[in-house]
């Protein structure tokens, strides 16, 4: 989990690949959110950083926003981080509740400090 922890509270870049309204491409799935990766990044599972982006209520291509917080998923190696504008914050129950239509297939905890 470290690997992501760096991206806290820090500005990253994030390219949109499943945009809101889409549908998963494997999954009976329609994201109500812009969902993408951190690109030139690498997480544990082969693939980029994967990223929630909140509080952009059209589908996007790419989004710069802050890391407020990690969705780190106890039962699997894909960390989540989570995006925003920068002057927009969350609740780790809002961040609960917006990321539940994928997150409910997991186990996790919600990451907000460095370590």
């Amino acid at each position: 989990m470290n690997y992501s922890r760096k991206y806290l509270n820090q500005n990253v870049e994030v390219k949109i690949d499943r945009p809101l309204g889409s549908l998963h491409p494997r999954h009976d799935l329609i994201y109500p959110l812009n969902y993408g990766f951190v690109p030139n990044t690498l997480a544990p599972d082969g693939e980029e950083l994967d990223a929630y982006v909140l509080g952009v209520f059209d589908p996007i291509e790419e989004f710069e926003g802050k890391c407020i917080a990690i969705i780190h998923r106890t039962n699997d190696n894909d960390d989540k981080l989570i995006v925003t504008a920068q002057n927009k914050n969350y609740t780790d129950e809002q961040i609960i509740a917006l990321t539940e239509f994928q997150e409910r297939f997991f186990k996790s905890e919600i990451i907000r400090k460095k370590i």
